[in-house]
């Protein structure tokens, strides 16, 4: 459904891409995939180790359809699965 390719970057930050082949679908299904992708990783962001270049690749046309919780969960485990996610810095109770 969803792929990751990471590198390191040599920078403070980390720079995220998104591809959305043609073969999904026409402009406005690419756009809706490209939009909630990006989204699902705008709210991972700052838990994402910095120094590193993503490229998020959609596979399926589904990832216009799935709901999100689903989709934050998929980025999530593929950020995981690559070992780009920081521990949480505050503790469940919100103090810093």
């Amino acid at each position: 459904m969803l792929m990751l390719n990471a590198a390191p970057n040599r920078r403070r930050i980390s720079r995220c891409g998104f591809i959305v082949a043609k073969r999904l679908g026409k402009a406005t299904v690419r756009n809706r995939i490209r939009r909630r992708v990006r989204e699902a990783v705008r709210l991972l962001y700052p838990q994402i180790v910095p120094g590193w270049d993503m490229v998020f690749i959609a596979r399926s046309p589904a990832l216009a359809e799935i709901a999100f919780p689903q989709l934050q969960a998929l980025v999530e485990q593929l950020l995981k699965r690559a070992g780009l996610v920081q521990a949480s810095v505050s503790g469940s109770s919100g103090e810093r």
